[in-house]
């Protein structure tokens, strides 16, 4: 551990630093970053390009008076580092060791929880005013939000409403012309230019004044027209435009690597008392080579580091493969997009749809092969939808690929805008279940319920890569209305994928596995957990009936009331919440059949799960087949008992 590093144990320990050892410090938690994410992974270009901004802050806030809130977390690793948790940063996203992102458990210094981008600004609204209106402590408000969260239409609310209410906040505006993707749309072009052209700011003061010097009573008219000449000349040169006109007042553009820039521009606006924005222009991926030279596809790869994946501050060399290594199965990812292409190839309505999550949901590979069918909308799941039904008004068949945590941000586009009008999208959401180290800011735990209730939308969910190919043609066929499909993050099975796809019946489940005494009825990941409990309670002498039911909605009937009929006790299984989750859904198309079978429910608990390895995951929870197995030993147990 370096000096300066080694003395930092709370943010007032920066107060007394100098500007020379603010900026020394800032490079010695770059480095610490480098050398601990490197080895266990992590989000990593973002914080690298945020270490200046971090020290200055806190340099000059009185944390957590003083609240400094930022947005989805990505770049919060050199906060954390500053705050109290420098010597637990090797845990971070590891079961038991520090969250992925901000959370207000874990410290007093993390304001609000993060995760899903663009909320930053909302909340420091929201604290300032509460601190106007009296309550709490008083102290100032700052939001440090990147140019790809301002994609996000909830930002574009916040700043509307703080520029209308005069909220003495600041936004800092961290710029590095990247999300986790090259950043889309007009938004990003726009910070582009003025990150480009940080020459512009001064280029218009210097323009208007020039123009009052002109000879031959120009110069002296254009003084007297006043302000509207000096409004249409701001227009044309102010990269703060945008902002001025919402009423916030705009600084920048900053170099964000300069302490001492970014610490005399926080002053400033610190003590202007109005809404300001501090523009500041970073480098993702800032003092680590590879990242800052290859450009925006060095910025992409490195977003996150995968563990052991640096060495020595420079990328470590990949390890051979032994000879006769088993070939693991392909990401269900990679399978959905390579799946997608096929699909376009073959309908050129289908057009597939991304919310700033190309890679992470497959569509790289179509952006890449089809370019001309790739939409990208930015960190806008609710402009996805709305996109999305636009496109199925007309004709076409838009496939909107987005994590099933991220769609929650769409409801009321998937209640208004698609289900009520029955449009044929296609809704493919990644991330299903359990997801790991990112925690349960981004598990999937809730789609199967907050889907459920919709009117006139298809659910269903494959049980390994075969199928979810011949699910997403299916959706594809279908044309009756909106249909969805959830699969999980990770390996597949390692299933032969069917050399043309084919079209499931709707509504239909079937089964895998003929017993007697109990019967399990997979959803999804559920079937392959209900297979290896099944496999458990044949060891242990009791017969066991295993069916996929594919489809949550619409339920097949027929198949449950079968189930419940012939066996003891009928088991559902899913990875998702059991409040108003499938195993609910079977439970209620028995009742209204007017059977009343013995049913046990397995999934998600009613709680939000923490980060780790899934496999961890799920032993916590239960969602293994060694548990499930448990448990349905002693409902047998006690359905014996009983009789």
């Amino acid at each position: 551990m370096t000096s300066l590093l080694a003395r930092i144990e709370h943010p007032r320990d920066l107060h007394d630093l100098s500007d020379e050892e603010l900026q020394a410090l800032a490079q010695e938690v770059r480095e610490h970053i480098i050398d601990t994410v490197g080895e266990i992974g992590g989000h990593f270009g973002a914080n690298l390009g945020a270490c200046e901004i971090a020290v200055a802050l806190h340099s000059l806030l009185e944390s957590p008076r003083d609240k400094i809130l930022w947005d989805v977390g990505h770049q919060a690793y050199p906060h954390k580092v500053l705050t109290g948790r420098r010597d637990q940063l090797d845990t971070i996203r590891k079961y038991g060791g520090l969250a992925p992102f901000c959370a207000i458990h874990e410290s007093e210094h993390d304001i609000m929880g993060a995760g899903h981008a663009s909320t930053a600004i909302g909340y420091a609204v929201g604290i300032k005013e509460a601190m106007r209106r009296g309550h709490g402590e008083d102290g100032r408000v700052v939001a440090v939000v990147g140019d790809g969260a301002m994609t996000g239409g909830v930002a574009f609310e916040a700043v509307h409403q703080a520029g209308g209410l005069d909220t003495p906040i600041v936004v800092l505006l961290n710029d590095n012309g990247m999300s986790i993707a090259p950043n889309v749309g007009a938004l990003s072009r726009y910070f582009n230019r003025v990150r480009l052209n940080p020459k512009l700011w001064h280029a218009r003061e210097g323009f208007e004044g020039g123009l009052t010097k002109l000879p031959a009573g120009i110069g002296a008219a254009f003084e007297r027209l006043g302000p509207h000449v000096k409004e249409s000349i701001k227009a044309f040169w102010a990269p703060g435009l945008w902002w001025e006109e919402l009423d916030f007042a705009y600084m920048g553009v900053i170099d964000g690597h300069d302490v001492r820039a970014v610490r005399r521009a926080l002053r400033e606006a610190l003590a202007a008392e109005r809404p300001v924005v501090v523009h500041c222009a970073t480098v993702k991926g800032k003092g680590f080579a590879p990242a800052e030279e290859g450009g925006l596809e060095g910025m992409e790869k490195w977003h996150a580091a995968k563990p052991n994946s640096i060495s020595n501050g420079a990328p470590a060399a990949k390890a051979a493969k032994p000879k006769g290594a088993k070939v693991a199965p392909p990401q269900y990812t990679q399978v959905f997009g390579e799946a997608l292409v096929r699909e376009c190839r073959a309908d050129d309505r289908v057009i597939g749809i991304t919310a700033a999550m190309n890679s992470g949901t497959g569509l790289n590979i179509l952006q890449s092969q089809l370019p001309d069918r790739y939409y990208d909308v930015g960190i806008a799941e609710q402009q996805a939808v709305l996109f999305a039904a636009g496109l199925a008004l007309q004709g076409c068949k838009p496939v909107a690929a987005i994590y099933s945590t991220f769609l929650q941000r769409a409801y009321d586009q998937l209640v208004h805008d698609v289900c009520l009008q029955k449009l044929n999208v296609v809704f493919a959401m990644d991330r299903a279940g359990l997801v790991g180290d990112d925690g349960p800011t981004h598990h999937g735990a809730f789609d199967i319920a907050y889907l459920r209730c919709l009117p006139n939308i298809v659910l269903m969910a494959p049980r390994d890569e075969a199928m979810l190919v011949n699910m997403l043609h299916t959706a594809l066929v279908y044309d009756d209305g909106p249909i969805a499909l959830r699969y999980p993050r990770g390996e597949a099975v390692g299933v032969p994928l069917p050399e043309r796809p084919e079209v499931i019946e709707i509504g239909t489940g079937e089964i895998l596995r003929e017993g007697e005494r109990v019967a399990l009825l997979g959803y999804g990941t559920g079937a392959g957990k209900a297979l290896a409990a099944a496999d458990i309670l044949s060891d242990r002498g009791i017969s066991v009936t295993v069916a996929d039911a594919r489809f949550a909605k619409p339920i097949d009937a027929g198949l449950v009331a079968q189930l419940a009929a012939e066996h003891e006790l009928l088991v559902t299984v899913e990875e998702g919440v059991l409040a108003g989750g499938f195993g609910s859904a079977v439970w209620e198309t028995l009742s209204d059949a007017g059977l009343a079978p013995r049913i046990l429910r397995v999934g998600l608990p009613d709680r939000y799960v923490t980060h780790g390895a899934p496999k961890l995951l799920h032993e916590e929870v239960g969602f293994t087949g060694e548990r499930i197995a448990e448990r349905i030993e002693a409902a047998v147990a006690h359905l014996t008992g009983v009789a």
